[in-house]
């Protein structure tokens, strides 16, 4: 399992289309710009429990999208199978597990 705040930034780069500009805002200036609740809190001059609450339902938000989407789970599984890929040509395997894996890599939807 990939730690919060990786898995929170690859989420936000899959579907932060799908969320309001203030919701992008403040989950940019967080886990991007890595700002504290106080200093969000300060610039958009409401209280850091605000800022707290919209970040934790955002993040929220970020995972139902996943569950329903998996875009991020498709790309998890598309990279494994590119190492894979990458490891069989280094290793000179036989051409059949190349396009058994390139095959495994166009079955991913």
């Amino acid at each position: 399992m990939i730690e919060k705040t990786t898995r929170i930034n690859f989420l936000f780069d899959f579907y932060q289309s799908l969320l309001t500009d203030k919701q992008r805002s403040y989950m940019e200036l967080y886990y991007l710009d890595d700002l504290s609740l106080g200093e969000i809190a300060e610039e958009y001059e409401i209280s850091r429990q605000a800022v707290y609450d919209n970040i934790r339902r955002t993040e929220m938000m970020l995972e139902e999208y996943e569950t329903k989407l998996t875009l991020l789970e498709k790309f998890q599984q598309r990279q494994q199978l590119v190492e894979q890929l990458e490891a069989a040509v280094k290793q000179n395997q036989s051409p059949e597990n190349v396009l058994a894996l390139l095959e495994q890599l166009k079955g991913v939807e």
